[in-house]
């Protein structure tokens, strides 16, 4: 298998079921949620540069490897009031939020867009696609998102805030 160079730019709202449609379309044209998010420990800045997540629980619903591919699917539930953290994404990410509402902001702080519960996105990877995921909401908000890369990719890459003044 050949893992896809060509990557979207922006975060882009997907079809709403779940088919192989779907997951190519989203594969190709994204590059990790979402939404995705780092977990502690994960490569790139130090914990003294990087913006911390807050409120932040992730947990891996499946994990498999195949042909030195790694598919990993994780349930990231973000506390009201929490955020994911300034960061970016090596392997291809796309999900479903399952609850609450998800705001997205890149790192230019201009293009904020929000999704609602039943919502699909994708995110593109890579360190120019800096963005941040927080729940303004009362609620939870929960997101099945899946990760696809060459084996061993962190999932996500913790930054600091490019300036925007909130994480």
């Amino acid at each position: 298998m050949r893992f896809p160079t060509n990557r979207a730019h922006y975060l882009l709202p997907c079809d709403n079921v779940p088919s192989m449609h779907f997951v190519r379309r989203c594969t190709i044209a994204a590059a990790a949620t979402l939404l995705a998010v780092a977990t502690a420990g994960l490569a790139g800045a130090t914990a003294a540069s990087a913006s911390p997540s807050a409120g932040l629980h992730v947990v891996t619903l499946s994990q498999n490897t195949v042909d030195g591919i790694d598919y990993v699917t994780r349930e990231i539930t973000i506390a009201p009031g929490g955020s994911t953290g300034w960061h970016y994404h090596d392997p291809i990410v796309y999900g479903i939020i399952r609850a609450g509402t998800l705001t997205w902001a890149p790192a230019d702080c201009l293009a904020v867009k929000t999704f609602p519960a039943g919502s699909a996105v994708a995110e593109a990877s890579g360190a120019d696609h800096v963005h941040l995921g927080r729940n303004l909401g009362a609620e939870p908000l929960v997101m099945w998102v899946n990760y696809v890369a060459p084996s061993g990719t962190p999932p996500a890459v913790d930054v600091p805030d490019p300036g925007c003044g909130f994480a």
